[in-house]
């Protein structure tokens, strides 16, 4: 009898981005250097606007004070990464037609880490000049990527892809979900890792205790 070949599918890690997010650029960038290990990494772009409006959040970029120390924690990361780091002109940006033009062409994470490298080792903007430079990079004339950004189908996908996020408790970006897991931010992408070596990283009694504690006092609004 003739024994089937074909290995079984990996596992998928979705990947919760805007690119108003510099921590996910170096996310992105150490996935690249060090993927995650029996997972498939599938880009899942997102509004980060509508994930935080969802749970009544504010972005860092709108607390002036908590906006200057984080792109100062930004630039500092880099260079200590040894990642090309350049913010763009002015954040935060309107980052829907990257995430729609994303959407139109099949968000696969070489596109992605193509526009995330343009706005952010590069510091470059999504209009003009600029805007037809990332297009090209694409293999597209700029006219091609406005018209495909500006598609119904760009704009529903965007859409739903938000709000799937929100339904599946995404709160911010970047976030990855595999196996039923939850990891925000990049700080979290060391005990990410980790978790894919080990599954049973949170089985143990402690974990269980600090994944299950009541609040003894909430902040009224």
């Amino acid at each position: 009898m003739t024994q089937p070949t074909d290995a079984p599918a990996l596992p998928t890690l979705d990947w919760y981005f805007d690119y108003l997010s510099p921590f996910a650029y170096f996310q992105l960038e150490r996935f690249t250097a060090e993927p995650p290990p029996g997972v498939v990494l599938r880009p899942q772009p997102v509004l980060l606007g509508a994930l935080l409006g969802a749970c009544g959040a504010r972005g860092p970029a709108e607390i002036p004070l908590m906006r200057t120390l984080t792109y100062r924690h930004c630039l500092w990361q880099a260079r200590r990464a040894g990642l090309p780091y350049r913010m763009p002109p002015a954040h935060p940006f309107n980052p829907l037609p990257a995430l729609r033009l994303t959407v139109a062409l099949g968000a696969g994470p070489d596109t992605v880490r193509t526009v995330f490298r343009h706005l952010w080792a590069e510091g470059r903007t999504l209009e003009g000049e600029d805007w037809q430079a990332l297009c090209a990079r694409l293999g597209l004339s700029a006219a091609e990527g406005e018209a495909l950004a500006a598609s119904p189908a760009a704009k529903d996908g965007l859409r739903e892809r938000t709000e799937a996020a929100i339904a599946r408790g995404v709160f911010g970006v970047p976030c990855s979900i595999v196996h039923g897991e939850l990891f925000w931010g990049n700080d979290t992408t060391g005990m990410l890792l980790d978790f894919l070596a080990d599954p049973a990283l949170f089985r143990d009694a402690e974990m269980q205790r600090v994944s299950t504690l009541p609040a003894a006092i909430q902040r009224r609004a």
